[in-house]
């Protein structure tokens, strides 16, 4: 199992060791996650199906004691050593082992697809927690600044500058903020609990986050040539196909005669009443046996068993392209629009800065607009939490398109 996971995406983090951050988790997630454990249990187990199909059958052994002696010239026969081995048709166990391997493969793939799929999950539960972050930065400085409006307000009214509405306006808003500052605490205890979870640690467990988040924008047709490459999901029904493939030369094997080599040997007591070179001769007898196999239904059921195995995962494989593409259009397009977003929201912010700032210098100025200043410092919030949700969402798209493109093996 490879220890290093290496996430590839054409966005960079603030910092390099933010980008390490994401990686480390990965990295405990693979090591940790019991679902991820079991997988790889269920792929080690499979491989012991080889040594099974792959070994010849037991030999048997009888014994048989004649309770009436059978008499014969050199004296009674007294009991009876039969072992027997059954070969079968040459080349059937290579065969099977073949079946096996493929499907011990085909496991394999699974396992990686779950790996794929935990780092996907992974990185759906981190950029949340990094959105929150964010948000309530944003917040906790939304407060700080309407309650120095709050005091400008309340100075002017005391002057004669201002009435109480602005006051009482600018205080509203600061009941408004400081509830969803809490609510968005919150929420972060059930968002770190459900990351730690993936980790298979204590659900208060710290958990790293970056301070800020800078995309770049993804080239055309990203990762989409090994869409259906090297997609562990197609590679382990092409597995299937191919051992179902050897399940039908095994089914055409089986149905053929098998061979059997053996060796009886009887205790044989003396005779007393004469006199012969052989007297008490035990009897040694090789045996060569073949099976018949006559009843063909059971032989014809099982290549028709695997025939069909063939056709039914030849339609999964074809189905699951489909899918693959149709969900790669779509993320592909989520992952456009949010950059479109982020750009907006960028110039928004902008412009909503400076339209601050002259608000609050007309304000300072003529104590009128004081409405107009806490209306813009909204909207300014407003769009400042908007990027960081689209900031948040390219990033998981990216994740899950990194997941359907396998580049995370």
């Amino acid at each position: 199992m490879k220890k290093q996971i290496l996430i590839l995406l054409t966005v960079g983090l603030s910092l390099v060791s933010k980008s390490q951050t994401i990686e480390e988790y990965y990295t405990l997630a693979a090591q940790n996650n019991p679902g991820l454990q079991a997988k790889y249990k269920s792929f080690e187990a499979s491989l012991q199906k080889a040594a099974q199909v792959s070994s010849l059958p037991d030999p048997i052994l009888s014994f048989a004691y004649f309770i009436s002696p059978v008499e014969t010239r050199v004296g009674p026969q007294q009991a009876r050593f039969s072992l027997r081995q059954m070969f079968p048709w040459f080349g059937s166990l290579k065969v099977q082992e073949e079946g096996a391997r493929l499907l011990a493969e085909a496991q394999y793939q699974e396992f990686l697809d779950a790996r794929n799929k935990l780092y996907y999950q992974v990185a759906a539960a981190y950029y949340p927690l990094f959105e929150l972050k964010r948000i309530s930065h944003l917040q906790a400085e939304n407060i700080k600044i309407l309650s120095s409006y709050k005091d400008i307000a309340t100075l002017k009214f005391q002057n004669g500058k201002a009435e109480m509405i602005d006051v009482l306006r600018v205080d509203i808003m600061l009941k408004d903020a400081s509830t969803n500052l809490s609510i968005l605490k919150q929420k972060s205890t059930a968002l770190e609990s459900r990351f730690n979870a993936l980790l298979n640690r204590p659900e208060a467990e710290a958990i790293a986050l970056p301070d800020s988040l800078f995309v770049a924008k993804t080239p055309e047709a990203y990762h989409k040539d090994s869409l259906l490459l090297s997609n562990p999901l197609m590679d382990q029904l092409s597995l299937k196909i191919a051992a179902a493939k050897a399940s039908e030369k095994a089914a055409v094997k089986n149905g053929l005669p098998q061979l059997g080599l053996g060796l009886d040997y009887v205790l044989t007591g003396q005779r007393p009443d004469v006199q012969l070179s052989d007297n008490g001769k035990d009897a040694i007898m090789p045996m060569i046996s073949v099976s018949l196999p006559i009843f063909r239904k059971k032989y014809k059921a099982a290549r028709r068993e695997a025939q069909l195995r063939q056709e039914s995962f030849t339609l999964q494989q074809e189905d699951l392209a489909n899918r693959l593409n149709a969900s790669y259009d779509m993320l592909w397009f989520q992952i456009q629009e949010q950059l479109e977003l982020i750009s907006l929201y960028k110039g928004q912010i902008q412009s909503s800065q400076q339209s601050l700032n002259l608000l609050i210098k007309a304000y300072a100025n003529s104590s009128k607009d004081f409405e107009e200043v806490l209306r813009m410092q909204q909207q300014l919030l407003k769009y400042q939490e908007l990027k960081a949700s689209a900031l948040s969402q390219y990033y998981i798209a990216q994740a899950e398109l990194n997941y359907l493109t396998a580049k995370n093996q």
